[in-house]
């Protein structure tokens, strides 16, 4: 089992050449949705609400077979308004809530059986709820792998080096780190993404991957550094597109038999090869995605036949 923590919530698309499209989104649990449909049993811990949302939210963690242990609460559901542009590109509006007040008392045993530890976005910069994550992700380092993707939103944590400090907590607890070209150009303006992510591994992880668009991802591990190009494809729109990368990276982990605690020394000793091959395949994940509507991860056999 692996374990995914962090905000869910309803994506509203609005573009001016279609009518409103409500897709269940938000960063982490898109990321439990794709490892559970590239074959990879997930958990998800999150908040929604009792609501018409809140009930979308379940039914989707349902359809893709994704466990969810926390209940519903008494707050509406978070909703985020992606824009389209004329190219596809989404700028978003949010509409949030983040609190887990009962996780405390359940962190003990929400990850029984778990390998893997994935958070990020929201869930680790906005509080009240950042404090409860890192305090889960703390506890957690010494039995699981942690995996993080500071999925940077500065409509919503405007103040970069507060952002800056938040990722850093969570940086220095990861071992398998994903950012966007975008994310560490506005958390350090003063230095290239690839001298970001070199830091990065400096401070601790064994893998720290850059996604770039169009220009294909890079990543750099203590073996050295390696680049792939993308994969051509058709944009539909860019919904979620980060994160079927994130949750095809980690399957690909799993599938090297990386995941574990008791593999981190392992972990630390990839080399380019698998590092190469992990991009390769979270690649083609994210060139599905972004060719159809919203965030809509590929299954292992669309992969298996892309």
């Amino acid at each position: 089992m692996l374990t995914v923590i962090g905000e869910t919530l309803i994506d509203e698309v609005v573009s001016d050449t279609a009518s409103m499209r409500a897709h269940v989104g938000g960063s982490p649990m898109n990321v439990a949705v794709g490892l559970a449909r590239l074959g990879h049993p997930a958990q998800f811990v999150g908040r929604y609400g009792d609501d018409e949302y809140g009930r979308m939210v379940r039914q989707h963690l349902r359809d893709n077979s994704v466990p969810f242990p926390v209940e519903p609460d008494g707050s509406p559901t978070s909703v985020a308004t992606a824009r389209l542009d004329p190219a596809g590109g989404a700028s978003y509006d949010f509409q949030l809530v983040w609190d887990l007040p009962a996780l405390a008392e359940q962190k003990d045993s929400l990850l029984d059986g778990s390998t893997l530890l994935h958070t990020g976005s929201i869930a680790t910069m906005l509080s009240p709820g950042a404090d409860e994550v890192l305090s889960l992700v703390i506890a957690a380092h010494p039995l699981v792998t942690v995996s993080y993707d500071p999925n940077c939103r500065p409509s919503i944590i405007r103040n970069p080096e507060y952002a800056r400090e938040q990722a850093e907590k969570f940086v220095a607890l990861a071992d398998v780190v994903k950012a966007s070209d975008e994310d560490l150009a506005w958390l350090y303006p003063d230095r290239t993404p690839e001298q970001s992510a070199r830091a990065w591994l400096e401070a601790g992880a064994a893998v720290v991957v850059v996604t770039r668009g169009s220009k294909g991802p890079w990543g750099v591990c203590r073996a050295g550094e390696v680049s792939v190009p993308a994969p051509s494809t058709s944009v539909v729109d860019t919904v979620g597109a980060g994160d079927s990368f994130m949750a095809a990276l980690l399957a690909a982990l799993v599938d090297l038999e990386l995941d574990g605690a008791h593999r981190r020394d392992e972990l630390r000793r990839m080399n380019l090869g698998q590092l190469a091959g992990m991009l390769q395949y979270a690649a083609r994940a994210a060139a599905i995605t972004v060719s159809r509507a919203g965030a809509n991860p590929p299954s292992r056999s669309e992969m298996a036949h892309a």
